[in-house]
């Protein structure tokens, strides 16, 4: 592989999952979760995905890691091809590369484990070091993320929930990834704590060139860590581009929605960000609307709209946008 190529490339990746009904279970329809993502990660960058509650993001980053089988598209890690790979190959090529920090802190992490036997899992299941080095290697990984490592024969019920996600980014760290997935790791936590979390994340990202997905809904705090920046509404991308091109001069409705509702410190008056209120409620992903998936809340929306998918391009260099205004 080129040190040019992408860390990760993903080629009109889709996942639906099967609505069944009735006595025998007949399949009905299918939810459109994650609806034909086309975007690519780079070694050592960070990439946010955004969106809103619903919009496919958690899923995206759980069909990435492979623990929901692609429905089409192709996924590519360090030039291999990962779509449908088996899991001898998988364990190869790929989970030792990537890995995944949940939302939850506590639910991610087996209460009737120790500290120390949740951190000697990875090592256990690839059939790395021995017991003295295990040992040695979670002592490491706790002071690595900022605790004590006499703490190592705690449960998780015995720590706070700012140290549980320590843990659990221990946990990722154990077998030296490459790329990681971190899905809404600071939502469930409080102001201050969110803030050492996404320090931290940055410390081990600049100190072991990490690349990084990092998937929330909370827009300020995906400007404050990523590189780039894309934008997902009913499981597809609407926008792609750096933080600062997106930032301050959006070009999808969407996203100017989204941007408007994000407070500005020290704006007054005219210089206030004017609000745009979008009408309705997301649409529902097992019966989305025709033509662009966001007219039926554009302010923008035009009679093409409602007839035909914009296409996904570049508009500007390296800002891509899918919206009928930019064709």
């Amino acid at each position: 592989m080129k040190e040019k190529d992408p860390l990760l490339r993903l080629e009109s990746v889709s996942k639906h999952f099967p609505i069944k009904s009735g006595l025998l279970q007949r399949t009905v329809g299918h939810v459109r979760a994650v609806d034909g993502i086309t975007l690519q990660i780079n070694r050592g960058e960070t990439l946010g995905i955004v969106g809103e509650s619903g919009c496919g993001k958690s899923t995206l980053g759980r069909t990435i890691i492979r623990l929901y089988e692609p429905s089409s598209g192709k996924m590519f890690f360090k030039g291999k091809d990962i779509t449908h790979a088996r899991e001898p190959v998988l364990r190869q090529s790929m989970r030792k590369h990537i890995q995944m920090v949940f939302q939850d802190p506590f639910a991610s992490l087996n209460p009737r484990k120790t500290l120390k036997s949740i951190l000697t899992e990875p090592f256990i299941a690839h059939g790395l070091y021995s017991f003295k080095e295990r040992d040695r290697k979670v002592e490491e990984l706790l002071e690595k993320v900022g605790l004590n490592p006499s703490f190592s024969n705690r449960y998780p019920h015995e720590f706070s929930g700012g140290q549980r996600q320590r843990i659990g980014i221990a946990r990722t760290l154990a077998l030296n990834p490459e790329l990681i997935i971190a899905d809404e790791p600071v939502s469930a936590l409080d102001v201050s704590i969110q803030a050492q979390i996404l320090n931290l994340m940055q410390e081990l990202q600049s100190e072991l060139q990490l690349a990084l997905l990092f998937i929330s809904h909370d827009l300020s705090v995906v400007r404050h860590i990523s590189d780039r920046v894309g934008v997902m509404y009913l499981g597809k991308l609407m926008e792609l581009s750096d933080k600062n091109s997106l930032y301050s001069a959006p070009l999808h409705p969407y996203t100017q929605a989204l941007l408007s509702a994000v407070p500005v410190p020290g704006r007054k008056g005219r210089n206030r960000r004017e609000r745009i209120v979008l009408k309705g409620e997301l649409p529902n992903p097992a019966n989305p609307p025709a033509g662009c998936a966001f007219h039926t809340r554009c302010p923008s929306a035009e009679a093409r709209c409602r007839e035909r998918q914009p296409i996904y391009k570049e508009v500007k260099r390296n800002h891509f946008v899918a919206c009928h205004l930019y064709e």
